[in-house]
């Protein structure tokens, strides 16, 4: 991957179509969920801890998220993780599991480990019983944790920001369950919006995305910068060896490095088919928008995605740290 510095632009993208097919389309699918759930505004969300996370549980969440995991290990080249874990590891936790896509695949990497996956929604069907190796339970990973202490060779979180009013307090629970010389991981990606050379102004919608994003995890108590945060906060609970990675996601494949283009090609889609869950909750609860106003936004939003003379990404940062021995 292209230094995180700068990101090569192919001066052609501009221009010149760039297989428009596979940019702003896609045949993926994932298994439907359940249906006991909060329905609002078109969306379904959890019903246990009802409030407490904003993204939506649906089939079309699924599906999103089937994106973001494909986004993810491209930009680790093909691997799961990163932290230095072992070859055998027998306890491995993974916090808001979401259809459960990461802890099935690390289950199948690990057949003789015990992995875990905690979400407030029930994961979805079709990944029940993939791998015998995997539990998954309904649970608030905000509540004190009932495992024993010194139990999990490994913590996986991935994406939780804007859903954790005290990281801190995560952090510790991670600390205290976490064996003697155990690790946590956790990858994010951040709200801000930026370009490298100077074509995403301050009052351009995908900037003033980044404002909205801000204003909404300060007004819930919730940030949602806690890429920018999780490696001196793992400090602060007590873990060693911080080993902080940075990756920039280019919105749209306007790279002119192959696989920066790629995963902007994918990013773009992720953000397509994610955006609406992202804020409509947010915005409507949090902000006081309309359903309509919303979707009046969005609309905007797409616009700005599909403008090629603006070079716009947002960075991905993975941390992963251990506890001392």
């Amino acid at each position: 991957m292209a230094s995180p510095a700068q990101i090569p632009i192919d001066s052609e993208y501009t221009y010149h179509v760039d297989d428009d097919a596979r940019t702003f389309s896609s045949g993926r699918t994932v298994a439907t969920t359940t249906t006991m759930y909060r329905h609002e505004n078109g969306r379904t969300y959890h019903a246990y801890r009802d409030g407490e996370y904003w993204q939506p549980n649906d089939a079309q969440q699924n599906n999103h998220e089937a994106i973001v995991h494909h986004l993810c290990i491209l930009t680790l080249n093909d691997r799961l993780y990163l932290a230095p874990i072992g070859s055998n590891p027998k306890r491995i936790l993974d916090i808001g599991t979401g259809t459960g896509i990461w802890a099935t695949d690390i289950a199948d990497k690990f057949p003789d480990a015990q992995v875990i996956g905690t979400d407030l929604s029930p994961i979805a069907p079709g990944m029940q019983g993939m791998q015998p190796n995997v539990t998954y339970e309904i649970d608030d990973c905000c509540s004190e944790w009932v495992y024993p202490d010194n139990h999990f060779d490994f913590v996986h979180i991935r994406g939780l920001f804007g859903s954790i009013a005290d990281w801190p307090k995560l952090y510790r629970e991670a600390f205290r369950h976490l064996r003697p010389g155990g690790y946590i991981e956790q990858l994010e990606w951040s709200v801000h919006n930026r370009s490298s050379d100077g074509t995403l102004s301050h009052n351009n919608v995908l900037a003033r995305w980044s404002q909205n994003a801000i204003q909404t995890g300060t007004t819930m108590g919730k940030t949602f910068e806690i890429a920018e945060n999780m490696a001196g906060l793992m400090r602060e609970a007590g873990f060693v060896d911080v080993v902080e990675k940075r990756y920039k996601w280019p919105i749209g494949p306007w790279s002119s490095d192959p696989k920066l283009k790629d995963i902007g090609r994918w990013n773009l889609l992720n953000w397509e088919e994610g955006m609406e869950g992202w804020v409509m909750a947010a915005y409507t609860r949090v902000l006081g928008w309309s359903y309509q106003q919303v979707q009046d936004w969005l609309q905007e939003v797409r616009t700005a995605l599909r403008e090629r003379r603006h070079h716009v990404y947002h960075e991905v940062r993975l941390v992963y740290a251990r506890k001392p021995q």
